[in-house]
């Protein structure tokens, strides 16, 4: 994994107002409120307590809320993660990716796409709709009529912002210098971990009771 140099730091214990508490313990992490977040980002965006809550609220429609199914989301965002080179959304997505019910052969097709992966007509149409919205601004005409016949309106419109947000979200750490948890067993873009250990699965917040156990911080 490359070094990445931190240019905005977590928010110092000293300066934890209530609001500064409200970003890091939002998504329920036992004793965030207390000891602070071992999630980096939400540390990072405590420092911009205005910012950070609504930033919390709508990631976690896209996250939690989200009309697509968590298979095709997850499709989408590791797409995007490898497409702009985010370490960061890699490493979490992959367990995310598993939990989903994808396999380490489809992670690495997504990550190899076109080329390989056995997709059915609406994966490729997510997946293309990730490297078209990147490269040209917008989704062509063929791949939106595809969508149209797979996802309803609402699906569509999640669909367009979740790659936005994933973009958005993985310029922000790359911009601000957020390196993957300090006790994490980073999994690289190969799919192997620092360890040499087989990528498992981990859980998005209160999806099970020791949700946390499975993040490797």
């Amino acid at each position: 994994m490359t070094y990445i140099k931190p240019r905005i730091l977590p928010l110092p214990r000293a300066e934890w107002t209530d609001d500064a508490r409200e970003v890091f313990a939002y998504w329920g992490e036992p004793n965030a409120w207390e000891e602070g977040s071992k999630t980096n980002v939400l540390m990072i965006m405590a420092n911009h307590p205005d910012l950070g809550k609504v930033y919390n609220i709508w990631g976690k429609h896209l996250l939690m809320s989200n009309t697509l199914s968590t298979r095709h989301l997850e499709l989408l965002i590791l797409r995007v993660a490898w497409a702009v080179k985010s370490a960061y959304e890699w490493h979490n997505h992959v367990g995310y990716g598993l939990n989903a019910g994808l396999t380490l052969d489809d992670i690495a097709a997504i990550r190899d796409y076109p080329a390989g992966g056995d997709w059915d007509e609406p994966d490729d149409a997510v997946l293309r709709s990730v490297d078209e919205l990147i490269a040209d601004g917008t989704i062509s005409d063929a791949t939106w009529a595809v969508l149209g016949r797979h996802f309803d309106k609402k699906q569509q419109m999640d669909l367009v912002f979740s790659i936005g947000h994933y973009v958005m979200t993985s310029w922000a750490l790359s911009a601000f210098g957020v390196g993957i948890e300090g006790g994490a067993d980073p999994i690289g873009f190969d799919l192997r971990t620092a360890s040499g250990k087989v990528p498992g699965k981990t859980y998005k917040p209160g999806e099970t009771e020791g949700w946390t156990d499975s993040r490797g911080y």
